[in-house]
């Protein structure tokens, strides 16, 4: 599965003094991604969080090719690399406005019991809206 973001605006603060995105501010770009996607399914993240599920990052990478700027706009290309089971995981590609892809991240995040602090099966409302 795949999904493409809305056009995301870069904003001053979120540059550093050579005037690039600040790399910590990728992960966020990523987080907004899967946010909007799974808004996008009908899914709230915060509905999940109520019922029990929570969901942090595991692992996260990123690879960066040519940065972001003051004034750019870009989407984030998001994919489901595998079915769920214990763990999502996805893929990213951000591209700015002349169609340069500007970084690649994965990201694994895990299905976890918020009372009993352990890992669960991906729930199958989920499951579904993914496959």
């Amino acid at each position: 599965m795949y999904y493409k973001t809305k056009t995301i605006a870069v904003r001053y603060g979120e540059t550093d003094q050579m005037g690039f995105v600040h790399h910590s501010n990728y992960l966020k770009y990523f987080e907004l991604a899967r946010i909007e996607w799974l808004l996008d399914l009908g899914i709230s993240y915060a509905a999940m969080e109520l019922d029990g599920i929570l969901m942090p990052v595991v692992s996260a990478r990123v690879k960066f090719k040519i940065p972001l700027l003051f004034g750019d706009n870009f989407n984030v290309k998001i994919s489901l690399k595998k079915e769920p089971k214990a763990t999502l995981e996805f893929d990213y590609i951000i591209i700015n406005q002349k169609n340069e892809i500007i970084c690649i991240g994965n990201t694994v995040l895990a299905f976890l019991s918020s009372m009993k602090k352990r890992p669960v099966r991906c729930p199958k409302f989920l499951l579904d809206k993914f496959n």
